[in-house]
C-alpha cells in the first residue's frame, strides 16, 4: 500500500487541494443546471402561466355528463363479462355491490372539465380503495381507460398549474406505492417461486419475479407517463392557438385603426378642399351681387350678366358641394366614430344607442363570456324618465366595462344591471332627489397579468359621470369578481310623467318591479 509523504501541520497535498477547488467549482454549476432544468420543466407545465383553459359554455359540460353515463354503462356490462370469465370467482361480495361500486367509480368523469382535479382525486382514491379490497374491478378495461382519461383531463384543463402538478404527483406515487405493496403480498409470486424455484428452471435470463415486477412498472410509467405527457401538450397547443387568435386580433385591429387613420386625413383633405370650393364661389356670388346692385338701374345688361354669373357661380358651387359630400358618404365610418354605413352606402343616419339597446349588448357574443341582463324599475316605467343623453352614457359605460372584462378578466361571466327608481336617496354623501339612473356591471373573475390598458376608458366613464354630476364606483368587490357601477341623478319628473294614468307596460307587467334576463 502506497502511503502519501507527511506533509507539515496546514499543508495539504497538492492532488487533495486541486481536487477541492475543482469539486467546490462544479457544484454551482452541477446546481446552476438543476434549477434550469427544474425551471424549464415547470415553464413547459405552465406553471407561472396566467392562462387559464376554461371549456367553451354548457355544451361541453353537457359531453361530459353524457361520457360518464357511457362509462358508467361500459363498467356495468364488463363486470358481468368479467365474471363469466370467472375473474370474481374468489370474491365474497354479491353481483350487485360489484356492479354498484363499479358505476360509482365512474361518476367523477361527469365534471372532468369542470372540476379536473377534484374528479381526478375521487377516481383515484377510488380505484386505491377497490384495488384494495376487489382489485378485479380495477383491472377491467373500461376501468383502465377511466384512470388515463381522469390523469389526461387533469393534466390538460387544470387552471390551478401548481395545485395540477401537487395532485397528478400524490396520485402517480400513489398507483406505485399501490403496485410495489401487490408486487410485496401478491399471491401471484407465489406461484412464480415455486414454479421456477431454481435458475435452471427460469425460461430466459432474467429472474421471473424481477422480469414481471420490470414489466410492470415500465408498462405502467409508459400509461400514467403518456397520460400526463399527452395532457400537458394539448394544454400547451390550446395556449398557442388561443395567443394565436389574440395576435390576430390584434392585428386586425391595428389594421382597423390605420384603415381609419387614413380615412380621417382623407376626410381633412376633403374638408379643406370643400371650404376652398365654398369660399371661391361664396366670394364670386358677392361681388357679382355688390357689382349688381351698383349699376341695377343705369346699366341693365351688365346687371344681366352679374346675375347669370351668380347663377352659375351657385349651380358650380353647389355641384362641387354635392361631389364632395357624396364622397364623405360614401366612405364608411370607422370604429373611431361608432358609425357604420346606411343601405345606400351613405353615412348611417340610426340614432345614438340607450338604454333599449342594453339587452342586445349583453346577449352579443362576447367571447364565451356567459352574460346575463336585468332591468329593475321603481315604478314600472321609469325608464321612459331617463333622457337620451344620460341613456347614451349608461350605455357607453356598460360598453366599456364589458370591453374590459373581456380584455382585462379571466371571469367566465358577467351581469349587467340597469337600475331606475325614482325613489329619492343617498349615496357617497351625494343625494338624489329625484331618484336616480344606474348602471352596475359584474363579473367573478380577475386581473389577467400582463393585459393592463392605458386607463383611458375608465378615464372616460368618469368624465362621462362628471358632465351628470352622478356618482361613480370602479374596483375590486370583496366577495371576488369586479365592479362598475355608475349611478346618474334623474331630473323632475315633467308634467307629462306627473299626470300620467297609464304606467309604460315593462317585462314584469304590474309589478312594481321589472326584471328581465337575456343569457348571453
Amino acid at each position: 500500500m502506497v502511503h502519501a509523504p507527511p506533509q507539515p501541520d496546514g499543508a495539504r497535498p497538492a492532488g487533495a487541494q486541486s481536487d477541492v477547488g475543482r469539486f467546490g467549482a462544479s457544484r454551482p454549476g452541477v446546481r446552476r443546471s438543476v434549477e434550469s432544468l427544474a425551471g424549464r420543466l415547470l415553464d413547459w407545465f405552465g406553471v407561472d402561466s396566467d392562462w387559464e383553459r376554461v371549456p367553451a359554455g354548457r355544451d361541453a359540460y353537457r359531453k361530459d355528463l353524457l361520457l360518464g353515463a357511457g362509462f358508467a354503462v361500459l363498467a356495468a356490462i364488463s363486470v358481468e363479462l368479467g365474471r363469466s370469465m370467472g375473474l370474481f370467482e374468489e370474491v365474497r361480495e354479491p353481483l350487485w355491490l360489484i356492479i354498484l361500486l363499479a358505476v360509482v367509480s365512474t361518476v367523477p368523469l361527469a365534471w372532468r372539465r369542470r372540476y379536473p382535479l377534484v374528479s381526478l382525486a375521487l377516481v383515484y382514491a377510488v380505484w386505491l380503495g377497490l384495488g384494495l379490497t376487489i382489485s378485479g374491478i380495477t383491472v377491467l378495461m373500461p376501468m383502465q381507460v377511466m384512470y388515463f382519461v381522469a390523469l389526461f383531463t387533469a393534466v390538460a384543463w387544470a387552471r390551478d398549474r401548481r395545485a395540477m402538478l401537487v395532485v397528478v404527483s400524490i396520485c402517480v406515487l400513489m398507483m406505485f406505492t399501490w403496485l410495489v405493496w401487490m408486487f410485496a403480498v401478491g399471491q401471484g409470486m407465489e406461484t412464480l417461486f415455486d414454479e421456477y424455484s431454481t435458475r435452471a428452471d427460469w425460461p430466459g435470463v432474467v429472474e421471473p419475479y424481477l422480469a414481471n415486477a420490470v414489466y410492470q412498472f415500465i408498462t405502467n410509467i409508459a400509461f400514467f407517463g403518456g397520460a400526463v405527457v399527452a395532457g400537458q401538450m394539448q394544454w400547451n397547443a390550446a395556449r398557442r392557438r388561443q395567443q394565436l387568435a389574440g395576435q390576430a386580433v390584434t392585428i386586425e385591429k391595428q389594421a382597423a385603426a390605420l384603415t381609419d387613420q387614413a380615412i380621417v386625413a382623407e376626410r381633412v383633405r376633403i374638408a379643406r378642399e370643400l371650404h376652398d370650393v365654398v369660399a371661391h364661389h361664396v366670394s364670386v356670388i358677392g361681388i357679382q351681387a355688390a357689382a349688381a346692385r351698383r349699376v341695377l338701374d343705369r346699366d341693365p345688361a351688365r346687371t344681366a350678366e352679374a346675375l347669370v354669373t351668380i347663377e352659375r357661380e351657385s349651380r358650380e358651387g353647389v355641384a362641387q358641394m354635392r361631389n364632395l359630400v357624396g364622397t364623405l358618404r360614401a366612405v364608411p365610418d370607422g370604429g373611431t366614430a361608432g358609425g357604420s354605413t346606411g343601405p345606400d352606402g351613405g353615412a348611417s343616419r340610426s340614432p345614438e344607442p340607450g338604454l333599449a339597446d342594453l339587452p342586445t349588448l349583453t346577449a352579443a357574443d362576447h367571447d364565451g363570456l356567459d352574460t346575463t341582463f336585468r332591468q329593475v324599475e321603481e315604478p314600472p316605467g321609469a325608464v321612459a324618465d331617463v333622457p337620451d343623453p344620460m341613456g347614451l352614457s349608461l350605455y357607453r359605460t356598460a360598453q366599456e366595462a364589458m370591453a374590459n372584462v373581456r380584455k382585462h378578466s379571466t371571469a367566465r361571466s358577467a351581469t349587467v344591471t340597469l337600475r331606475v327608481v325614482r325613489t329619492p336617496e343617498t349615496l357617497a354623501g351625494r343625494q338624489f332627489e329625484h331618484g336616480f339612473a344606474e348602471v352596475e356591471v359584474l363579473d367573478d373573475g380577475r386581473p389577467r397579468h400582463g393585459t393592463s390598458g392605458s386607463g383611458l376608458g375608465l378615464l372616460g366613464i368618469r368624465e362621462r359621470v362628471a358632465t351628470h354630476q352622478g356618482v361613480v364606483e370602479i374596483g375590486p368587490r370583496a366577495t371576488g369578481g369586479y365592479r362598475v357601477r355608475v349611478r346618474l341623478p334623474l331630473p323632475a319628473p315633467g308634467p307629462a310623467a306627473v299626470s300620467s294614468a297609464e304606467p309604460p307596460v315593462t317585462t314584469a307587467g304590474a309589478a312594481s318591479t321589472a326584471e328581465s334576463e337575456v343569457g348571453g
